[in-house]
């Protein structure tokens, strides 16, 4: 089945709130499916691709063999047909995701329009970036660039954008992950793909990971420059290492049920959670003074980020057992040179339901 893909995205600020639109078109110009999402704070070029992906998307969801892509940027258009190079990191995995998508078909073209007639999917993006409720049901967009005057927060603050890293076979089987070297599978590499075209449109100066492979491989889909500290990798759970939650329980019933009641308490020949804040507590300050008044990328597990989120919120222990951070989840924190923080986001897994 030959089909035609129109898309469009536009961002209110470039970076700013941004949204995307496609249309997908058979032979006679009848409309077989439309995509409209708004992708919270990015570029214009960002929101272009995304448009790209979820048109090609929906042209495979409905059986298209040869697709006929127009769009109105130039950019996106040059860059797909191979005439121009992606050079900037950012855009280098959304040009990978759109060929990965692309490469379903037995043929696809990249023909470049005037933006006026690309009417459709441009009413589509505006309908996105308006925030009218529309074809992709997604929740609202977070403004990370608005200060938080509120709190009394004084100076430049240096923001940490905490990704967790994508799917392992471990974490798939909800068993106990630590220091085991274990890498993403193909669920999590597609999630850590979502998870940099997500952070493509936000301006960073360093992604800092976790050594662990997983962690690794999550950040190199957002950049090939990625800073490793050691300070970042996940607890110790010692001879817990691999066991589900009630094989534990099971195999040392008193330590466990002490472990999961008192942060000082480790696993067999492990860790302690507050041994594990002690580090990241060090891991912050050393971050916070090398790129102070910047916006870093901390690419790290669930303790980790949840003791950066604990510090951030300057609460008890309870904020381990009570919050849950999703794979491949996005949280944001802010340290301000006064002392003060904002948390700014939490868990949000807006960018894997794309």
């Amino acid at each position: 089945m030959d089909v035609v893909v129109e898309a469009d995205g536009g961002s209110r600020g470039n970076p700013g709130p941004a949204g995307y639109g496609a249309v997908v078109f058979d032979a006679a110009g009848v409309v077989l499916a439309e995509r409209a999402e708004s992708i919270g704070i990015a570029t214009n070029n960002v929101a272009e691709y995304q448009g790209l992906i979820a048109g090609l998307t929906a042209a495979r969801e409905l059986g298209a063999t040869d697709v006929a892509v127009r769009m109105d940027s130039k950019l996106v258009v040059e860059q797909m047909s191979g005439r121009w190079q992606v050079k900037h990191p950012a855009m280098k995995p959304l040009a990978a995701a759109a060929h990965e998508v692309a490469a379903a078909f037995d043929s696809v073209s990249y023909t470049w329009i005037p933006r006026a007639k690309n009417a459709h999917a441009d009413r589509l993006a505006n309908e996105a970036m308006d925030g009218t409720p529309s074809r992709s049901e997604q929740p609202a967009p977070v403004d990370m660039t608005a200060p938080a005057r509120w709190t009394g927060a004084t100076g430049t603050p240096t923001r940490f954008l905490l990704l967790r890293h994508g799917q392992t076979e471990l974490s798939g089987e909800r068993r106990y992950s630590g220091r085991g070297d274990v890498e993403l599978t193909r669920v999590g590499q597609q999630q850590a793909k979502a998870a940099a075209a997500r952070l493509s449109g936000m301006d960073f100066t360093a992604v800092v990971s976790s050594p662990l492979a997983r962690a690794r491989q999550t950040a190199a889909a957002i950049t090939d420059h990625v800073t490793v500290h050691d300070g970042l990798i996940e607890t110790d759970f010692g001879d817990w290492e691999r066991l589900t939650f009630a094989e534990a329980a099971a195999r040392d019933p008193e330590l466990h049920g002490r472990w999961i009641r008192d942060p000082g308490v480790a696993a067999p020949n492990g860790e302690s959670f507050d041994a594990v804040l002690t580090r990241v507590r060090a891991t912050r300050d050393e971050l916070l003074q090398r790129y102070a008044g910047e916006t870093i990328v901390v690419v790290s597990h669930v303790t980790p980020i949840k003791s950066l989120l604990r510090l951030g919120l300057d609460t008890g222990p309870s904020l381990l057992f009570r919050l849950h951070l999703d794979l491949a989840s996005l949280s944001v924190v802010e340290w301000y040179p006064d002392g003060n923080a904002s948390v700014r986001l939490v868990n949000d897994t807006s960018h894997l339901t794309v």
